[in-house]
């Protein structure tokens, strides 16, 4: 079984704080999560995530730590994959609709998901659920029963629906059901707490409201704070600005060497196991040291130790001592444009991002310090710097 009924339930005072405090944005209601989480009941706490991507980024890590969090404190934890939902797609945060998924395109995300999500979850103790269980039999009649308990009003609240109006982009119908569903998990698994991003709280009190609405146990919610990717926008596939948890270690450590030291305390709230008063001796010294120090820490949560000893070389060797790094990774150019080679090596995420680096000027020749505009004009066994913290070699075999 995924968890032991025998498990004893942890109710320290400083563990308990860290769940309602680290890396949270906000806890509704506070006293009754405080209630429960003493209480010494064991908890039904829930995560749920539409796979609508292959990639889990350190933004995912965070929602993903705090259920790892409670589990370790004794909880009832279920990891609950949007089988459903992710085939409708989630209007958060979009200024257009999400393209919908297949069933099959939802599984083979999932799967993904999963083998990242366990450099952080012990799957061994968490149960995991799918929300097509319930929302594919759901009749008509039980979908105008949901929608009974919203106004119209209360779904024109929610900002991007207000923006998409005021531009005069559409809303489909399905969007604003999606909150609906998504409340409706929260009913069918009768859970004490549901987690997620600070971007889902809407969706979250949803859920909240329909558990009052069939009488079911009062659940809080909490949800933990997004964070900047590496070019100071919300981290987002959208913006090609994530560091990724299939990142190399090297590849992974640079990226974070790369952000602006502004959200060097935040993520080490975040990311990391620092101790918090560790963390604000850290931040006093010098914020070049701070920041290698986060990204060690974060390189060895999800690369081991070794790892990024050996990320924390090639970045001194680079960069301290003007060289490059001893394992620049290579790129094979016999069958293949750089471009094409360089997405497909996952050196940058995208070809739209690498058409904005392009465009920024921010690839250059080692060699010669030279910008690159053309990267057809690359040759073999050039060395290429991409940013600050990127390096690759073109080869060809």
């Amino acid at each position: 079984m995924f968890w032991k009924k025998d498990r004893p339930v942890s109710t320290d005072t400083h563990a308990v704080g860290d769940i309602l405090s680290r890396g949270v944005q906000s806890v509704i209601p506070l006293e009754l999560a405080k209630k429960k989480l003493f209480s010494g009941e064991r908890l039904r706490i829930y995560l749920g995530i539409d796979p609508t991507g292959a990639k889990l980024h350190l933004g995912h890590s965070v929602p993903l730590r705090k259920l790892k969090a409670l589990s370790d404190a004794g909880h009832h934890v279920i990891f609950l994959v949007g089988s459903f939902t992710a085939m409708i797609g989630d209007p958060t945060g979009r200024d257009t609709a999400r393209e919908p998924l297949t069933s099959a395109q939802v599984e083979e995300n999932f799967q993904t998901y999963k083998r990242q999500a366990e450099k952080i979850l012990d799957f061994s103790r968490v149960e995991v659920r799918y929300n097509a269980e319930w929302l594919a039999p759901l009749t008509l009649a039980g979908l105008v029963k949901l929608a009974g308990n919203f106004t119209v009003g209360q779904m024109l609240e929610r900002e991007m629906f207000a923006r998409r109006i005021a531009e005069g982009k559409p809303i489909s119908l399905h969007e604003f059901l999606y909150p609906l569903m998504v409340g409706y998990d929260s009913v069918m698994l009768d859970v004490d707490c549901e987690l997620g991003g600070s971007d889902q709280e809407f969706n979250m009190l949803a859920g909240r409201e329909l558990q009052r609405a069939f009488s079911k146990r009062e659940k809080f919610v909490l949800t933990t704070k997004l964070i900047e990717g590496t070019d100071g926008r919300k981290m987002s596939k959208t913006y090609d600005n994530c560091i990724y948890l299939d990142d190399s270690g090297t590849n992974m450590y640079g990226k974070i060497m790369s952000m602006k030291d502004e959200f060097v305390s935040l993520y080490f709230e975040t990311c990391t196991d620092v101790p918090m008063d560790e963390v604000r001796e850290i931040l006093k010294g010098h914020p070049k040291e701070a920041k290698m120090r986060l990204a060690k820490e974060i390189v060895t949560l999800y690369h081991g130790m070794a790892a990024a000893r050996k990320a924390e070389e090639a970045f001194t060797s680079a960069f301290s001592k003007g060289g490059v790094p001893e394992d620049v990774p290579e790129v094979d150019i016999t069958k293949h444009p750089l471009a094409d080679a360089l997405v497909s090596a996952q050196i940058v995420s995208s070809k739209t991002d690498l058409r904005r680096l392009l465009s920024e000027g921010a690839i250059s020749l080692v060699s010669s310090g030279e910008k690159i505009s053309d990267l057809d004009s690359v040759d073999a066994g050039s060395v290429v710097r991409i940013g600050k913290h990127r390096f690759v070699k073109v080869v060809r075999r």
